[in-house]
């Protein structure tokens, strides 16, 4: 049966996190299995899908700001439509359904966390002057692992091994709109990753809220470990996960990263605070002194190993000593990089309901002091990496210079290098080179091919 969707054009953009990014992929295979065009630009798209996260409050306001402005933005003159038709799914339109439609008039589609597959049918309806569609389910009966997938690059993959959340830290408010946390079952995660090496991917993240406990809801007990073996065996050359709970990281777990060939030494580990005062505030469930052993456990398996974190400043409550503690651990811990944030008050979680006197340029002090504490440690960390000879994974040109490469490394560092004459930072996208790191900045490291007659 013919769809409306084919022949038109679209584009998706896509807030937040990695399994956000992931069902944006996702709803691209979809389009294109009807007939659509994906393309870059919203003027020449008949169809903006935003893919939307509502952690902080700083995404609500541009969500609302960016489909506002579709009003302002023509049709291309080549459109069979009448008008441009817009959607919004992910988080905010999980929490806000119909909601959504009252506040922006213009607003076509809604559709929810949990039934990313009934966007082309609700797509197709609003196409067929059908009215708004909205569409949002409380929870979702399966795990949606057989949709459609347009991945953003041939050779890396994310593979989704739990859906939802079942933590309800106290500033979060994500067990709400992605549900409560479900897993795969680990026959249908390694048929997938067999699927993707067989295909030529280089590189998979293992993605869930909390990759951790995956495994509880459907063997008793966490069995992550036995995943990160099961793909590891499946020749994969690059293997990564986030995002991991400190405290449902075993010892098990850690131990991987000394013993499995293809996982990368790098850790993304939240911390969010260093004050176990603030840390018991959000519900995380772990101390300060228990991070730490985590830290001090994971270096003793692999020394080299770089870590990632996130921190929230400004929790309601912290004082001047709870603040202290996050600065002193960031110190202490030494992370290649740091996300930053300033709490965010999302309606809906117990943190919401939490007084705080603390002025904002209090917390606005805090934040830039931290900030520039994690800038200086990044520098310091990247730098004996200077002189060091570095297998890149080829992304493309950097976005500083076009002629030159950039890629990860095995440390998840972008590396830029000159491509080798004769070559196109496209040609080698996708493919293993080796960089010899000649300068170390603070976020990403610069070098050069090695040559034929150097060593490695």
């Amino acid at each position: 049966m013919h769809s409306p969707i084919n022949g038109l054009t679209f584009c998706i953009h896509t807030f937040g996190c990695q399994m956000n990014k992931h069902d944006s992929e996702r709803i691209a295979g979809m389009l294109e299995a009807l007939g659509a065009l994906m393309v870059e630009t919203v003027e020449e798209s008949d169809i903006v899908v935003f893919m939307t996260c509502c952690v902080r409050e700083a995404a609500d306001t541009r969500l609302y700001g960016q489909v506002a402005s579709m009003k302002n933005i023509p049709l291309r003159a080549e459109s069979p439509l009448s008008k441009r038709v817009i959607a919004v799914g992910g988080c905010i339109g999980q929490r806000d359904g119909e909601k959504l439609t009252e506040a922006l008039p213009h607003l076509d589609v809604v559709f929810g966390t949990h039934n990313l597959g009934s966007l082309p049918r609700l797509l197709e309806a609003a196409i067929e002057g059908q009215g708004k569609q909205v569409e949002v389910l409380a929870a979702s009966s399966e795990f949606p692992t057989e949709l459609p997938t347009s991945r953003e690059h041939s050779w890396a993959a994310w593979l989704p091994i739990t859906i939802g959340c079942n933590n309800f830290c106290s500033y979060c408010i994500v067990p709400y709109v992605r549900g409560r946390e479900k897993s795969r079952s680990i026959e249908d995660i390694v048929a997938e990753a067999e699927r993707y090496v067989a295909s030529g991917v280089k590189e998979i993240t293992l993605l869930g809220q909390n990759v951790n406990s995956y495994g509880r809801d459907l063997y008793g007990k966490p069995r992550f470990a036995d995943i990160l073996d099961a793909v590891d065996q499946t020749g994969i050359e690059r293997l990564r996960f986030a995002t991991s709970h400190p405290k449902d990281l075993t010892d098990e777990v850690i131990e991987k990263f000394g013993s499995l060939r293809s996982l990368m030494p790098a850790l993304h580990l939240p911390v969010q605070s260093g004050s176990n005062a603030i840390l018991a505030a959000m519900n995380r469930r772990y101390s300060r002194d228990h991070y730490l052993r985590l830290i001090s456990k994971i270096r003793d398996v692999q020394p080299d190993i770089a870590l990632s974190t996130d921190i929230i400043v400004g929790f309601p409550g912290e004082t001047a000593k709870d603040f202290e503690d996050t600065y002193r651990l960031v110190e202490e811990v030494g992370y290649h990089q740091v996300f930053t944030f300033i709490y965010s008050k999302r309606e809906g979680t117990p943190a919401a309901q939490i007084e705080d006197p603390t002025p904002r340029e209090v917390i606005q002090e805090r934040f830039d002091r931290l900030v520039d504490l994690v800038q200086k440690r990044a520098f310091e960390l990247n730098q004996p990496d200077v002189g060091s000879v570095v297998p890149i994974l080829v992304e493309g040109s950097s976005k500083r210079d076009e002629r030159m490469i950039a890629g990860k490394s095995p440390k998840n560092q972008t590396v830029h290098a000159l491509a080798p004459q004769g070559v196109t930072p496209s040609e080698l996208a996708g493919t293993f080179v080796n960089v010899k790191i000649d300068d170390a900045k603070t976020w990403y490291l610069s070098g050069h091919v090695l040559g034929a007659n150097e060593r490695l």
